[in-house]
């Protein structure tokens, strides 16, 4: 009897020693995987108000440029010119717009607040007047409706950039939690507020790069 007694009692630091939930340290880890999912599921919605091209030149650039998360200060200059230079590419692409001349063919330009300004025609001033001449250039122009859609496209890619984790990571490596969860949903709040102004404010334009981007009738 005190034999076994004594192996009882040498047992039970071991049988104490176990976990009484071992399922609380899963419960415990944040789930970085669904932030993660819909972080990404949200920015995907968001391209779709973007030009394609310069969403296509940052995300093959960003890997590189931000050294996929564990930046150096060169990485982090590259990074915020990647960002600079892609938000005005998205700020210009959002005042373009495509018009067909009286040659049948799609020509795309710049809306100014005088007028329209055509980028892919090198002919004479003679075979302008041709070609547009039965065209009402200033119906193109500049508009309000114009410098807000720029302003939120501009919007729109900072929160596309700023939902890479890469991006986060290399920008912002010392970031708190309270930090954290601002960069994760500032996305989402940002898809809500454009998605609502571009349906309070839509735009007929077929601008440069854009999936809508079709020859006007």
């Amino acid at each position: 009897m005190a034999s076994s007694s004594a192996i009882q009692i040498a047992e039970l630091p071991q049988r104490d020693s176990a976990p009484l939930n071992p399922s609380a340290q899963q419960t415990s880890a944040p789930p970085a995987n669904l932030v993660d999912n819909k972080t990404l599921s949200t920015a995907a919605n968001l391209v779709q108000l973007l030009p394609t091209g310069t969403v296509f030149v940052f995300q093959v650039l960003a890997p590189s440029f931000a050294h996929r998360g564990t930046c150096y200060a060169a990485n982090q200059y590259l990074t915020v010119a990647l960002v600079a230079a892609s938000a005005v590419s998205c700020a210009f692409f959002a005042a373009t717009d495509s018009l067909v001349g009286g040659d049948g063919k799609l020509y795309y330009g710049v809306a100014t607040i005088g007028g329209f300004r055509v980028l892919n025609f090198d002919g004479t001033e003679e075979e302008r007047g041709e070609v547009f001449g039965g065209v009402d250039l200033a119906r193109y122009r500049l508009r309000p409706v114009d410098c807000v859609h720029v302003a939120f496209s501009m919007l729109v890619f900072l929160a596309v950039a700023f939902s890479d984790a890469m991006i986060r990571e290399c920008l912002f490596p010392e970031a708190g939690p309270s930090a954290r969860e601002l960069l994760v949903n500032l996305p989402l709040g940002a898809g809500v507020v454009s998605t609502l102004v571009f349906l309070v404010f839509p735009t007929t334009r077929r601008g440069i790069g854009y999936t809508t981007s079709t020859p006007p009738s």
